[in-house]
């Protein structure tokens, strides 16, 4: 991370995330992923003479939803524009954007950093349509094209130059996915090119107010290589500006096995692209009382989640903030909250092994065998003392990988704890019987050697004696 004193950093973010609907912006293709190349296209995405685009109404109502609850200001009119390049994976030869009247404007993201919160301005949001994919190293050396995904809809959402730091860029970026999930107007997949952004970077000596020259980075698609991506441009540019060296105005691609930025092209200004209006659209015009009704009907957000898990269910800030970062996870954790009355409960079995799992298998939550009720069945075992904790990991292990009830492991298994007090004394009273120098020692104020006890019980017991009980009746065999 960059700590140089005498420089500070100024970036800007701008996330592209691909709406939820089942056909594409401009007809009606269907979005799906994973479809055979070229199997979801027409004469609209492909660009064929004379086929004109009709704008899907779900995209702009998830457009205006996102732009709501970031509280920017929809427009009442909004114009489509014609962004012209030339590109292998774009078939008209220009992108369908908007450019000088956008959806909305405004708004601001609110961010928590070391236990600061800030507000990060928005510029804009803007709808568009995605471009198509080219396939390189194909057979024979050459490069394919899969025009799935021309006409997709997207939504931009462009920042401000107001973060400073890449700890501040990847807070914003988190906090923006959240809400597009928790508003289900996007499913935020980022391995699938879903939610991503790219980065304008610039340095500036700390005191000035004037904008360095910025470069761009292009298609970060994972928190942890925007984050990676930020901190080594801004270490790049530093070293570049003191050794002499002038800070071109590029767009650079974040090279994931070198662990660098590398040199895509340079950047273009908005008039390379001879933006103009989009001849085969009439202005967007969206009525004030739909906008209204729109905003009063938005569903929960993140952070007012959050807020209530702490007043409701007395979690931890910390705990809420995790929880609350996927509606998804959200939802696992209210269920087994309120079916195993144990909320902080949880959260510990959530946030520490089940997520912790899913991490390591590579797995979304909604992929896992282990439901809500099978979590809280095992919170009500370990809170009956059914089971200890230790067993209870061993139980959640099983539950885990098989999607098998807890209660039936436990049965299965016999892994009950002993709770019965006469049982209990009485094998107390063997591990006693076959320890005389121990229990000596015990006597003569070795208090150390009680560990001992409790270890040849619970290897007696097959590690299912109750360890409270346990040391309570040891406790009172040894001072009998």
């Amino acid at each position: 991370m960059n700590s140089h004193p005498a420089y500070e950093s100024v970036i800007g973010l701008e996330v592209h995330c691909q709406l939820a609907t089942a056909s594409k912006i401009f007809c009606g293709c269907a979005t799906s992923f994973g479809a055979s190349p070229n199997s979801q296209t027409c004469p609209v995405c492909l660009g064929l003479p004379g086929a004109l685009p009709v704008l899907n109404e779900s995209a702009v109502r998830f457009a205006a939803m996102a732009a709501l609850a970031v509280g920017c200001d929809v427009q009442p009119v909004s114009v489509f524009a014609r962004k012209n390049y030339f590109y292998p994976d774009l078939p008209k030869g220009y992108q369908i954007s908007q450019f000088d009247r956008p959806l909305a404007t405004g708004g601001a993201v609110e961010v928590e950093l070391e236990g600061e919160i800030r507000r990060i301005p928005l510029i804009r949001i803007h709808m568009e349509e995605d471009a198509g994919k080219s396939l390189h190293g194909a057979t024979g050396g050459g490069s394919l094209v899969d025009l799935n995904r021309a006409g997709v809809p997207l939504i931009e959402i462009v920042s401000g130059p107001d973060m400073r730091s890449a700890e501040e860029a990847v807070a914003y970026l988190k906090a923006l996915h959240a809400i597009v999930t928790s508003l289900e107007v996007s499913d935020g997949n980022m391995e699938r090119g879903n939610f991503r952004c790219d980065a304008n970077v610039s340095i500036r000596k700390r005191g000035e107010t004037r904008l360095g020259t910025r470069v761009e980075l292009k298609n970060l698609n994972s928190f942890r290589f925007v984050g990676k991506a930020i901190e080594y441009e801004i270490d790049r540019q530093i070293e570049a500006v003191e050794s002499g060296e002038p800070i071109r105005q590029q767009t650079r691609l974040w090279d994931q096995e070198h662990s660098r930025t590398v040199v895509m092209r340079d950047k273009e200004m908005a008039h390379d692209y001879r933006y103009f209006p989009e001849p085969d659209l009439r202005p967007l015009e969206l009525d004030d009382a739909w906008i209204a009704h729109l905003r009063e009907t938005l569903p929960e957000l993140p952070r007012a989640r959050a807020a209530r898990f702490v007043a409701t269910y007395g979690l931890p800030t910390y705990d809420a903030g995790v929880l609350t970062l996927s509606t998804g996870l959200s939802r696992f954790f209210e269920a087994v909250a309120q079916a195993s009355g144990n909320p902080k409960a949880a959260s510990n079995w959530i946030m520490g092994e089940l997520l912790g799992r899913l991490n390591r298998d590579g797995l979304e939550l909604e992929q896992a065998l282990l439901t809500p009720a099978h979590l809280a069945g095992l919170i009500q075992l370990i809170d009956r003392n059914v089971i200890s904790g230790k067993m209870a990991k061993a139980v959640f292990e099983e539950a885990y990988a098989t999607g098998e009830a807890p209660d039936a492991i436990v049965e299965a298994r016999g892994l009950k704890q002993v709770t019965d007090t006469g049982a209990l004394e009485a094998l107390i009273d063997a591990a006693l019987a076959a320890s005389p120098k121990e229990v000596e020692a015990w006597r003569a104020g070795k208090e150390k050697v009680f560990g001992f006890f409790v270890g040849q019980v619970m290897k007696a017991s097959k590690g299912q004696a109750n360890p409270a009980l346990l040391n309570a009746l040891l406790k009172q065999k040894l001072s009998g």
